[in-house]
């Protein structure tokens, strides 16, 4: 194991994995806010450009399956935070995350980092493994290996975290919100401990100062145990809701009652059945050992129906820093953009569409920068509901993940079922689809001015089939083009010429001028 010399003068260095998830999203600022310098390892940096903190943190690209890519990543750091997992990426995520621990582990101890911290499941006590879901077996795993590096490491093990944007609380929100009466697992009965997001970034930040010597796992909760029942019921109160009427049915197996929350919140079935899974057994903290490491100010930890009434207030307020989504989707489809300089080749289809427009260019981009979410796609709407219905029946994310922020997005947001994949402000929008697709796809969305003429508004749907299902695919949805994506062009054009119109107008809007529009397909250049 290399070392290198203590300096008391430099501040902490900490690496943070995960960095554009729920938690390490929220963490970094948190760190940044105690002192610590932060260096942020991400698959795709450009993800992170557009977070408030993006200036003050160091971000270098590498993968956590990937030891070469993790040793430049290691270089100096003291405390290293692991905070990814691969849950919803297939049948083989055990194997994910154990690959990926077992080289992070060796990586650290390698790079001679003083502390590992992961935020881990809590797990019921004197149940065997084999008889926990998947997901819980799999990060109890996870702590084991990182326990076992050689490096001190703290594994803190939570049950549900309460907080806007979280997949725990999204789930719990949205089922009490739209079912006033509900058939329900029998998992409502199990007692749980919730946490409030705010103390567990607390205990995460504490962690990075344990002494040398203290290297375990440790159980972190609420005040409060209840079971996910009395949840429902206190969230309803807490949102000035009438009384809920829960009935639980124990025929609504984990499987069942997984494709039951798809279809209710936004959370997807692929996510939600590992959620489900962890709730079969009670998940109640056995002790509370770390107060002594990183002791509890007054008022905390927060109790459940105060951690309700934060996150609704951020929600209310348009405060969601990160959401359940704000990481990539494993699995989503990864080839570059076809103009990139290291694009592969091959067939590619286009539907290219110009449309002139009266408004000015920062007008016409805050009508681009607002689409989707409840603002909706400016085209036959039907169309986008079916599509996104038909995504979520074969397990994908449909339209029900929304929008982090109505007004403004940032590169790495998702967006429905697609992902920003690139932000040019006030030029350009770039999503890729996340949808279930025999392909990959993209969506620009541009603004052009400065030159004679109007202002001009320029959307290329682009698709890079998947074998033969791939180009069978495009042939069948072509013929629907001209209304979905040349009414999108001019709805779009038209909200912008109707200062202040919102998308629920745009049909109302005078027709503007357009160009035929023209879709072909075309076969890159190969390098």
């Amino acid at each position: 194991m290399t070392t290198r010399p203590d300096d008391a003068s430099a501040q902490p260095l900490c690496l943070v994995t995960g960095a554009g998830g729920y938690i390490g999203g929220r963490l970094v600022p948190e760190l940044l806010a105690a002192g610590y310098r932060v260096r942020c390892l991400a698959r795709t940096p450009s993800h992170l450009r557009d977070h408030p903190w993006a200036g003050r943190a160091e971000v270098v690209r590498g993968d956590v399956t990937d030891a070469a890519s993790l040793r430049p990543a290691l270089r100096g750091v003291d405390v290293a935070y692991y905070l990814v997992h691969s849950m919803t990426s297939g049948r083989d995520f055990e194997r994910t995350d154990r690959l990926a621990a077992r080289t992070f582990a060796a990586e650290a101890r390698a790079a001679g980092v003083r502390r590992i911290v992961y935020l881990g499941g809590l797990t019921p006590p004197g149940v065997p493994d084999d008889r926990l879901s998947p997901h819980l077996r799999s990060r109890t795993e996870v702590g084991h290996i990182l326990l076992d590096s050689g490096v001190p490491t703290t594994v803190l093990r939570a049950a549900v975290i309460i907080g806007s944007g979280s997949a725990s609380f999204e789930m719990l929100r949205h089922l009490t919100e739209r079912l006033p009466v509900m058939v329900t697992p029998s998992w409502v009965g199990s007692r749980v401990q919730p946490i409030a997001v705010r103390d567990v970034l607390r205990y995460l930040v504490g962690s990075a100062r344990m002494p040398p010597e203290v290297s375990r796992a440790f159980d972190i909760g609420g005040p409060e145990v209840l079971t996910y029942r009395e949840m429902m019921v206190r969230y309803a109160a807490v949102a000035r809701l009438p009384r809920r009427l829960i009935l639980p049915v124990p025929l609504l197996t984990p499987g069942l009652s997984s494709h039951w929350i798809g279809l209710v919140t936004p959370v997807p079935s692929a996510l939600a059945r590992p959620l489900a899974e962890s709730l079969r057994h009670e998940v109640v903290c056995a002790e509370h050992d770390i107060a002594a490491l990183v002791p509890d100010p007054p008022g905390t930890p927060i109790p459940f129906d105060e951690a309700v009434e934060l996150a609704l207030r951020r929600i209310r307020e348009a405060r969601v820093d990160t959401r359940w989504s704000s990481a990539s989707l494993p699995g989503a489809p990864s080839d570059p953009l076809p103009t990139d300089p290291d694009w592969a080749g091959g067939s590619l289809y286009q539907d290219i569409r110009e449309q002139p427009t009266e408004a000015g260019p920062d007008r016409l981009w805050q009508v681009i920068e607002g689409i989707g979410g409840e603002n909706g796609w400016y085209s036959f709407p039907l169309a986008w509901a079916v599509r996104g219905w038909l995504d979520r029946l074969v397990g994908g994310v449909g339209l029900r993940r929304g929008r982090r922020d109505a007004q403004r997005l940032r590169a790495g947001d998702s967006l429905d079922f697609w992902r920003v994949e690139e932000i040019e402000h006030g030029r350009l929008l770039r999503l890729r689809a996340e949808m279930r697709l025999p392909g990959v796809a993209w969506l620009e969305m541009w603004v052009e001015s400065g030159g004679p003429g109007p202002v001009r508004y320029r959307q290329r749907a682009l698709f890079h089939p998947h074998g033969l299902a791939g180009h069978l695919y495009w042939w069948s949805v072509a013929p629907f083009h001209a209304v979905v994506f040349g009414g999108m062009a001019r709805n779009i054009t038209r909200t912008a010429e109707r200062t202040g119109a919102g998308p629920e107008q745009a049909g109302r809007a005078r027709p503007g001028r357009r160009r035929p529009p023209r879709w072909r397909s075309r076969r890159p250049a190969r390098r």
